[in-house]
């Protein structure tokens, strides 16, 4: 079964406040949509993602997704005038089986909640997430209570809503009225629709204090890590020295197997091990001669890219050069800017320094350079 999710985020968000659409206002460090595409890419059964995006807002998207390094993620679609016209633009973009249609400003979608989705779309039409309704419920009038309103087989709707891509696509071609969301496009064209127990947590985010709540919720599931990593390299022929992506003129090179960037090597290794998946080594093995003369930059973007299909966060990254030449410190900010575009962190969160081992050592007799780096991941 072929699963294209499909986000819709073209709304203005005016009633979150912050200037920015809601969806690309920072949470817990990130854009909101980064979170909510990262929790739909967290899931191995989506085969591709679309995302529909207001046409004025492509370079905020573009920041948004600048560290989403996985393929499945594919170009934006523009949306159009009203939230119907959005879905439809998408979905003509879609392929595959089903199309799973969520909120871009819905971060907090569980992986269960997901799962159980899906499952039932082995079987199903289609089917949405939903939670019941247990508060008491009123009619009222003038702030005044009239009569009590029966909960029983209420259900409050979420997202994702999930469909066959046929049936949902020729569902909209034919829907001529404003309706309240793509389950009623469905049954308006006579499609049954399943409910799926959904996740309390699954908040969409539409006023200011949401943001508030949501920075609540993802902090009681936080898993931080930290990991760290360390590699060395000796000096050899050459000119120059390639250290976290900034080229230095020097009077030697750095030999290794690949361009022999030992900072970002270092940084990688710290990623790798914070996910406890081994280290650089063993991704990419020095046997193998495809790995011969690499950038580094391919190691350390696999590292962030596998970060964000475990559903984590890199937060900080710090970096320490060991070293008597060259000198590191006129090229520290330069990067950290590199370093930055590489994973998507800003540059604020990115730290290099550099020392020297007082003459100590090979990197005292000036035999090479040595590299610690520590990275803090976060998974909410």
């Amino acid at each position: 079964m072929q699963i294209t999710a499909l986000v819709v985020a073209a709304g203005r968000g005016t009633r979150a406040g912050g200037g920015l659409p809601k969806q690309y206002r920072p949470l817990q460090g990130a854009p909101l949509l980064r979170h909510t595409l990262r929790a739909l890419l967290a899931d191995a059964d989506v085969t591709a993602l679309r995302v529909v995006i207001h046409p004025d807002d492509l370079a905020l998207y573009q920041d948004a997704v600048q560290p989403l390094t996985d393929p499945r993620l594919q170009p934006p679609v523009m949306g159009g005038e009203s939230r119907a016209q959005s879905v439809a633009n998408g979905l003509a973009a879609c392929q595959g089986d089903v199309v799973l249609i969520h909120d871009g400003a819905r971060p907090l979608l569980s992986r269960e909640a997901l799962a159980r989705l899906i499952a039932r779309m082995q079987t199903a039409k289609a089917a949405f997430l939903a939670v019941p309704v247990n508060d008491a419920l009123w009619f009222g009038a003038d702030d005044t209570a009239e009569r009590a309103v029966s909960r029983e087989n209420l259900w409050r709707a979420q997202t994702p809503q999930a469909f066959d891509l046929p049936l949902i696509r020729a569902a909209h071609a034919k829907c001529d009225e404003p309706l309240a969301d793509d389950v009623a496009v469905a049954r308006a064209a006579g499609i049954p629709v399943e409910i799926v127990m959904g996740d309390e947590n699954n908040l969409k985010i539409t006023r200011a204090a949401d943001f508030m709540l949501a920075e609540k919720l993802m902090r009681q599931n936080m898993d931080i890590r930290t990991g760290n990593g360390f590699d060395v390299h000796k000096f050899g022929p050459g000119d120059q020295v390639t250290l976290n992506g900034i080229s230095i003129p020097h009077s030697h090179g750095l030999v290794g197997h690949s361009d022999a960037d030992v900072g970002m090597h270092a940084i990688t290794d710290a990623i790798f091990g914070a996910l406890a998946e081994g280290d650089i080594g063993q991704w990419f093995p020095p046997s193998d001669p495809q790995w011969k003369g690499a950038a580094s930059e391919i190691f350390l973007r696999k590292a962030v890219e596998r970060a964000t299909l475990r559903g984590f966060t890199i937060t900080h990254l710090d970096c320490t050069l060991v070293c008597e030449f060259p000198k590191i410190g006129p090229h520290t900010e330069a990067m950290r800017a590199a370093l930055a575009n590489i994973t998507g962190l800003d540059p604020d969160r990115i730290n290099v320094k550099a020392t020297t081992s007082e003459q100590l050592g090979f990197t005292g007799r000036g035999e090479g350079i040595a590299a610690l780096a520590t990275a803090t991941l976060v998974k909410i």
